[in-house]
């Protein structure tokens, strides 16, 4: 295990590529705003390589980049901790996502619920983005990224 305070330029490069899979995976929350406000599509022009990778995947193939991210990242305690903090904690957002895909899901057998299914939407959206952008600038600094909650859970599963 590394030293939890020395990270190096590279480190803080693979710190912040985790982010990448809540960040995709919370496109499908932002349909909202983005069909209200066009031009925030330009704002996904360099992840277009990504989610193109990302997306041939299929359902499968993005389970098994979660898990293998969790089992060779995660628990690999050859690796520095400041990339397993950051990988176990975009993992938590992404798991943070998925429960508030059932929860939508759920919600949109209510009946007249359309402008609250599209405000809770662009609010997960929106908290998502902000977290991974927080997280992702944190990373560059070489700081953890502390988000409440999440980041304790993660100062637990990850030593």
């Amino acid at each position: 295990m590394s030293w939890r305070g020395s990270t190096t330029f590279p480190d803080r490069i693979f710190a912040c590529l985790p982010y990448l899979l809540p960040l995709i995976d919370s496109l499908g929350f932002g349909s909202f705003l983005f069909r209200q406000f066009p031009l925030l599509k330009l704002l996904l022009i360099p992840l277009q390589p990504v989610l193109i990778v990302y997306g041939s995947l299929g359902q499968i193939g993005q389970l098994i980049a979660f898990f293998a991210l969790f089992m060779l990242v995660v628990r690999n305690e050859k690796i520095n901790h400041f990339i397993r903090f950051n990988t176990m904690q975009a993992i938590l957002l992404d798991i943070v996502i998925f429960l508030c895909s059932v929860l939508l899901r759920i919600l949109t057998s209510i009946p007249g619920t359309d402008f609250a299914m599209e405000t809770l939407a662009n609010t997960i959206f929106l908290g998502i983005l902000a977290a991974v952008v927080y997280s992702v600038f944190q990373s560059l600094m070489g700081k953890y990224a502390e988000i409440p909650t999440i980041s304790d859970a993660v100062h637990m599963q990850v030593r």
